[in-house]
């Protein structure tokens, strides 16, 4: 056994600690939310939106899903991991430049592209691309050794160092949008430089391997497809409204789907916990699993998203100030998505971890293709209020894509994904039984 494997954490604690560390990044960015909103108002909180949204889905569709061979080839050929950390960094450079270069060719030809932001702070934003590939490549390299704790580290040192700067910015009345978007630049750096430095301690950095590269690249343009095609589905709604309906529209919108990504949180958890199980169960028992798991999380997502429905003027006006009244019928809206949110990503995650990621692609192209049609429909003439019903539309869609082929593909009843009753009793006895055993262990001597 490996150092490294025998210093790893057990499975719960790993599992505990990225929930953790999940759930204070959100706390992160719902805080800088707050700190913008308030003190750039609607149009300059769409600003810093528009150029980081640009700056990310340019990094994440110019990765290639490189990152996933990391992960893959390191665990796999330890021997291997010094080259690829090399690799890692010059691809990153020629990939990132390669990916800010044909968004602005796209801005070039056609100038809508690049919203209302200054070019300056666009071609700023862009520079930054190649950090952004970095980070997810160092990131799976570091975790293929089992060394999450450092990648959760990073995770929290980009938002946390955002917020700081900004507070400390907004603070002494000098925050700008430029600042902000350097705040932003300087927390990635960070966590870049981290990162760095923990596998330069750890694998180290070795000489590049050009047919180790171009078996890294190989395979994850396997994966690619459908890695792309869920950034654009969860993405690239808020670049249309940037592009089509302005940056003080997007800074609407975009508060409606801070807010309402809460209630994504239980269900990426659960996706990630149930996926062990769901890899040495048999089939007919992975399906009845993944089922029960996905119709409870949308017994839990009903309550939660009515209370947003209710509470939206609090959230958007109260906390944020009556410049942000055009969020709440965005946030409305947007709960709906939720329901087919939690259908593709526990169905489509069953499916995976089944062997079978191409079905989950299908389910994903479905719900992008629907964002797409429907943003480029609704977007002009409503702004953030179409894209969130085209947010509702494609989830939907995408849900039910998931919810079909995850039935014939595992041989299920279609019928056995609705809720009902008995679900919240076996909930409830499941959570009995936890507390319970909690209880026990501490009545132990």
């Amino acid at each position: 056994m490996s150092q490294s494997e025998s210093g790893r954490g057990s499975f719960v604690s790993t599992v505990a600690l990225t929930l953790g560390t999940y759930v204070a990044s959100a706390a992160f960015s719902l805080l800088n939310l707050l700190i913008v909103a308030r003190a750039l108002g609607a149009t300059g909180r769409g600003d810093i939106v528009f150029l980081v949204t640009v700056a990310t889905i340019a990094g994440h569709l110019g990765a290639l899903s490189m990152q996933e061979a990391n992960a893959n080839i390191a665990g796999s050929e330890p021997v291997a991991r010094r080259s690829l950390a090399t690799n890692s960094l010059l691809l990153s450079l020629l990939l990132g430049g390669l990916a800010a270069a044909l968004v602005v060719g796209l801005v070039s030809v056609f100038p809508a592209v690049g919203g209302e932001v200054r070019r300056a702070l666009l071609w700023i934003a862009l520079a930054s691309v190649p950090l952004v590939i970095v980070r997810l490549y160092l990131s799976f390299l570091a975790q293929a050794d089992y060394h999450f704790a450092a990648t959760n580290v990073a995770w929290l040192l980009g938002p946390g160092v955002t917020v700081a700067a900004n507070g400390a910015l907004a603070a002494a009345g000098a925050l700008s949008v430029g600042r902000a978007l350097a705040a932003w630049i300087t927390g990635q750096a960070l966590a870049v430089a981290l990162l760095a430095a923990h596998v330069a301690r750890n694998a180290g950095f070795g000489r590049p391997n050009v047919r180790l590269a171009s078996r890294a690249l190989s395979f994850g343009a396997k994966a690619h497809v459908g890695r792309a095609l869920a950034v654009g589905h969860f993405r690239i709604d808020q670049w249309f409204v940037g592009s089509a309906a302005g940056s003080r529209e997007l800074g609407l919108y975009s508060v409606a789907t801070a807010w309402a990504e809460v209630l994504s949180y239980v269900p990426a958890v659960a996706r990630l916990v149930q996926r062990p199980d769901l890899v040495r169960a048999s089939r007919e028992t992975a399906a009845a699993l993944a089922a029960r798991v996905t119709r409870v999380t949308l017994l839990l997502t009903a309550p939660a998203a009515a209370a947003f429905v209710v509470g939206a003027p609090f959230l958007c006006v109260t906390i944020l100030g009556d410049e942000f009244n055009g969020s709440i019928d965005d946030l409305r809206v947007l709960t709906l998505a939720a329901f087919g949110f939690v259908a593709l990503e526990l169905l489509g995650g069953a499916l995976t971890a089944r062997g079978r990621p191409l079905l989950t692609t299908a389910a994903v192209g479905v719900a992008f293709l629907a964002t797409i049609a429907f943003d480029a429909l609704l977007v002009p003439a409503y702004g953030g209020l179409g894209a969130a019903f085209a947010a509702v539309i494609a989830s939907t869609a995408g849900g039910a894509a998931a919810a079909a082929i995850f039935a014939r593909s595992l041989r299920y009843p279609i019928i056995e994904l609705v809720p009902r009753p008995r679900d919240v009793r076996w909930l409830w006895r499941e959570v009995g039984n936890r507390f319970a055993r909690s209880d026990a262990r501490s009545e132990r001597p």
